[in-house]
């Protein structure tokens, strides 16, 4: 029954008419998963889950999507979003770009605690005392420390000085300041200014990633900064990381074996 479930959810299309991706039936059964583990384990009802030990097959994922600006893209992104209509595209495009954050962590930032923070998203509170943000309920369920260094904390500084009164987010929706701001006009516009394609806000993300594996972080510091638990999400960036993982080997080839030889 499972199986014939698996085939269905994969001839189905969503909103847009796209077809169900891999990872969007997988994302089913996982919920299915963890109602039957409960149903083992809590509940008695059941002796052993029937999906478990991968009886029934998932299909493979595809490879994770690496889209990253190259340096032309970078600076006519950069300067496109400074010269939007919209005033808080910069600052939050750099902000972005700078610490890796996901758009849901930026978008809920605050410059003091909220009397009444979000409870279905993380949220996160600017510390400009200490040159950090910390993220409060993060998508894997830890606090995270962001660090707030050259360009970011730059702007950081100087949104702080004109920011509004009647909210505390730091990017606020002009109409409606205690929501978080909807830049998806403003970014689209951006992007067709700056001919970028195909790039969505979230390869800001993977564009941070890549530069940091590209200058030298391990695969343990690319997934402290951007908040994952495991090293099974940035492993696509290992192929950025070549040369910084040559030079390690040659550096214990030359104190540990060199002397051998």
């Amino acid at each position: 029954m499972f199986a014939q479930c698996r085939d269905k959810l994969l001839k189905r299309t969503s909103k847009t008419g796209k077809p169900f991706s891999a990872d969007s039936v997988k994302k089913y059964f996982g919920v299915v998963q963890n109602v039957l583990k409960y149903a083992v384990n809590e509940w008695q009802w059941l002796e052993q889950s029937p999906l478990r030990d991968r009886r029934v097959e998932m299909p493979e994922l595809p490879p994770g999507r690496v889209r990253y600006l190259d340096d032309q893209e970078r600076e006519r992104l950069t300067a496109a979003c400074k010269e939007s209509a919209n005033p808080l595209l910069y600052p939050a495009f750099i902000l972005a770009l700078s610490t890796g954050m996901r758009q849901g962590e930026l978008m809920n930032l605050y410059w003091r605690v909220p009397t009444n923070p979000p409870t279905e998203t993380a949220w996160g509170v600017v510390m400009l005392d200490q040159n950090a943000i910390v993220l409060h309920s993060t998508k894997n369920g830890e606090r995270r420390r962001v660090p707030l260094v050259g360009a970011a904390l730059q702007v950081m500084r100087e949104m702080s000085k004109v920011r509004r009164l009647d909210t505390a987010l730091v990017f606020p929706s002009p109409e409606c300041p205690q929501q978080p701001i909807e830049l998806k006009k403003a970014w689209a516009t951006a992007l067709k200014r700056a001919e970028v394609i195909d790039f969505r806000w979230h390869d800001i993300r993977h564009t941070t990633a890549s530069y940091l594996a590209m200058n030298g972080a391990s695969l343990a510091e690319i997934a402290e900064i951007l908040g994952h638990k495991t090293l099974q999400m940035v492993r696509r960036y290992s192929h950025l990381s070549d040369s910084h993982v040559s030079n390690v080997l040659a550096s214990m080839n030359a104190k540990i074996l060199g002397a051998a030889l």
